[in-house]
């Protein structure tokens, strides 16, 4: 077709002309057809991207930032057509209606710019909320999975969802549903921790959330990422084909099964194969094996690290040439490998256009499903129709501060906590007046605002310090900070010590101010050597108890640090940042107007060189005292948390002691409020298999069910197993559920499980290569 084609929604222009805006078709129909109608530049030009807010002399928001100069102006990148607009309100702050109005110029541009009127998607973050300037912060993706709450968290979803809806924004990368394998890894913050089933809960509920508010989701790092050597960024993974089966690729699994429409690849790489150019991760495994039928999309500048850092591309040629055939859709955030250097490959025959074809009607496909072929697609933001855009609504903050609560994980209490409504306080520490020490990597005040403190956060957010101060007006409160976050500087700490001497009891808050690629203790690129706090906070910790005072010792921090030699403090509390209203919600929960509920994602490690191991290991890395003069015995398990009431976990019943292979069972926990105020338990169901053909996990989660509980009030959690949640990878590198005895353990922690029964497999070893049951289905029955 030669003849330029008006703008999409013209009425000058017959949709039999373009059949592909009929939206009684399918989305494949839709799909095809436009397809025929584009040259080879046009196709290309669907899998590329545009990042027109990037400053390489601002803030390090992605690897490469400071490295790559900006690929050209949009009447360059866009001369073709485009595929997505790259982070249009994550990258410049600006009032949010003024980043509407900038999508909606640059949609028009390319549309313009179109023969045949295709917009472009546009995508941004979301890992604590929506990554724009003045949109609320939640807490993180950690402080998430430590509610033990899936549909709190899909409300979460869905507020997020409905936000960028609201912005014109069509797909967000997010969540992260990497399984956290080494502590030190900057990135922790950004998972659901450390067990693949509690990561597929809470990924699910997000995912359900966001994709119900018309925004697709986006699984990374497909695959590997968390496990990578020394906890480092970017490093490469010595991971067995059963710990990526068993452990890291579950979640990915589980959620393109319920439906995720994206997934992007890791950065590192297995066993010499990197994830962007690997097809058994990205067609053998992902498509062919799971049904995905989405798109997957690069992870920023992927196809030049195939070239600079992997080495496995001559050029980008090369690389663009690897990643399509590999099953890689789309790239982003700009076009080096799939723009005119995927057009050059495919003219010169090094690869097919067939492959180009394929990925680009995975794009149009969903291009259609979001509305953006229709005739009458508008590309004005329904924010711009409504004359507002509010980021920060008040019912959203309510959200967020409902998931700071119930993800706040009371560690330790000796009967100091809750806060007496009088008396003298010393309140130390580096996190106790600095609301960013609660906010995540991906917030928009730490991940582009970092050097930009003459604007401020955004969204008003109250420090602790002044959080307290309001729940406790009563208290004679004497603020010290001790020391900084992260620098060598002691000179503070005898003035901290003095304040606690003084003081009836000290509240002393450490832990981290995440950041990018190094400005943070936590976050991306912010990887540590041992687990030890940062900067000199461990000095003043170890100085404040040495002072003999009652400490509260309260840790916000985005991995989990070495804090269990700390167990002379009165009590602990750890918040994995909170938050916009982290603030508000921890002094609630101190002062005992609020009661804890939140549980350990992953475990708190006793000293700082015993470690990494999670929970999930194996009967080997369990204490050997005889072997090892290393202790990997965790402070606070894995599950565990306590609250202000007290539970009784008993009565663990199995419908069946004899189950197929291929069958199901039930099993019922009671659990009862033995204390004298409300509280809520998380009653936590696991599988120990006492002998299989390789070695497998000491214990597993296999289901939880948090229950709210009025005082003497009981309720019985209800667990409907089917045994596809017991398969493994066997010797033959299958997948199988083999015969044989599995015990059951029920408690509020991996490692206080007082309730158990066993039963046994019959008949013969399955092969479970392709899983019918990935969630285990839990009621709660009360009398």
């Amino acid at each position: 077709m030669t003849t330029t084609l008006p703008t999409a929604g013209d009425p000058t222009h017959p949709e039999d002309d373009r059949p592909w805006t009929n939206p009684t078709l399918t989305a494949n129909a839709r799909a095809a057809l436009l397809l025929t109608h584009l040259t080879l530049e046009e196709k290309v030009a669907q899998l590329t991207s545009a990042w027109e807010d990037v400053e390489p002399a601002g803030p390090e928001v992605a690897p490469g930032t400071s490295v790559f100069e900006p690929v050209g102006p949009l009447t360059a990148t866009a001369a073709h057509g485009l595929g997505q607009l790259t982070r249009p309100y994550g990258t410049l702050p600006r009032p949010a209606l003024e980043h509407a109005e900038h999508l909606a110029r640059r949609q028009r541009q390319i549309i313009g710019q179109s023969r045949h009127g295709i917009p472009a998607m546009a995508h941004d973050e979301c890992l604590t909320g929506f990554t724009a300037y003045g949109a609320t912060i939640y807490p993180t993706s950690l402080a998430m999975a430590a509610t033990f709450d899936p549909a709190l968290i899909r409300q979460v979803g869905a507020a997020i969802g409905a936000d960028m809806a609201e912005a014109g924004v069509h797909q967000a990368l997010a969540p992260v549903v990497d399984v956290v394998r080494d502590y030190r890894w900057g990135r922790c913050e950004e998972t659901y921790g450390e067990d693949p089933h509690l990561v597929g809960e809470i990924a699910e509920a997000y995912v359900g959330g966001l994709q119900g508010a018309g925004v697709y989701a986006t699984l990374k790092h497909f695959a590997g990422y968390s496990a990578s050597m020394g906890g480092r960024n970017h490093a490469p993974v010595h991971a067995g084909r059963r710990e990526l089966f068993d452990v890291i690729l579950p979640p990915f699994e589980r959620l393109v099964a319920a439906g995720v429409r994206s997934v992007m690849n890791s950065y590192a790489e297995i066993d010499g194969e990197a994830p962007a150019a690997s097809r058994w991760l990205l067609t053998e495994v992902l498509r062919d094996a799971w049904g995905f039928e989405g798109t997957v999309v690069s992870d920023y500048w992927s196809l030049p690290f195939l070239v600079d850092s992997h080495r496995v591309a001559a050029d980008l040629s090369d690389a663009g040439a690897l990643a399509l055939s590999a099953g890689l859709d789309v790239e982003l955030p700009d076009q080096r490998g799939f723009g005119p250097a995927l057009v050059e490959a495919v003219r010169a025959g090094r690869v097919a256009e067939s492959l180009v074809d394929r990925a680009v009607c995975r794009v149009l496909r969903q291009k259609a499903e979001l509305g953006l072929l229709d005739a009458d697609f508008d590309p004005r933001p329904a924010a711009l129709h409504a004359g507002a855009l509010d980021l920060d609504k008040p019912a959203s903050r309510k959200l967020a501060h409902a998931v700071a609560r119930s993800a706040a994980v009371l560690l330790s209490n000796d009967g100091t906590l809750p806060l007496p409504a009088g008396g003298r306080i010393a309140l130390i520490g580096p996190c106790a007046d600095d609301v960013r020490t609660m906010f995540g990597c991906y917030s928009f005040p730490n991940h582009v605002l970092a050097d930009r403190d003459d604007l401020g956060d955004g969204v008003e957010a109250v420090s602790l310090r002044t959080a307290l101060a309001e729940e406790l007006p009563c208290v004679e409160w004497e603020f010290v900070q001790g020391c900084t976050i992260r620098e060598q500087d002691s000179s503070g700490i005898p003035a901290a010590v003095a304040a606690s001497v003084s003081a009836d009891l000290t509240v002393l808050v450490v832990g981290d101010r995440p950041g990018m690629f190094g400005i943070g203790t936590s976050g991306e690129g912010c990887d540590v050597e041992d687990l030890r706090l940062p900067g000199v906070q461990e000095e003043l910790v170890t100085a404040v108890l040495d002072a003999g005072r009652p400490v509260v010792l309260v840790v916000s921090s985005g991995r989990p640090y070495a804090v269990g030699r700390f167990a002379s403090a009165a009590a602990m509390v750890q918040v994995f940042l909170p938050g916009e209203e982290g603030g508000r919600a921890v002094a609630q929960l101190l002062a005992g107007a609020a009661n804890f509920s939140g549980k350990l994602p992953v475990q708190i490690p006793t000293t700082p060189g015993g470690q990494p191991y999670t929970y999930l290991h194996p009967p080997l890395a369990d204490r050997q005292s005889f072997l090892s003069n290393l202790d990997p015995t965790p402070a606070f398990p894995f599950g565990h948390g306590l609250s202000y009431t007290t539970f009784e976990t008993d009565g663990l019943t199995v419908d069946a002691e004899q189950v197929p292979t291929d069958g199901e069972f039930t099993a019922r926990v009671r659990v009862r409020n033995t204390g004298r105020v409300p509280g809520a338990e998380t009653v936590q169901l696991y599988a120990v298999d006492p002998v299989a053909h390789v070695t497998r996990p000491v214990r597993q989660l296999l289901g939880f069910a948090k229950v709210a509980l009025e005082p003497g009030e009981e309720a019985t959690a209800v667990f409907h197993v089917h045994t596809d949640r017991l398969a493994f990878t066997g010797l033959s590198g299958r997948r199988i559920v083999e015969p044989g005895e599995i015990h059951l353990h029920a408690g509020p922690s991996s490692l206080n499980t007082p309730a158990r029964t066993t039963i046994h497999l019959t008949g013969e070893e399955r092969d479970a290569t392709s899983l019918r049951h990935h969630t285990v289905q839990v009621s709660i029955e009360r009398p």
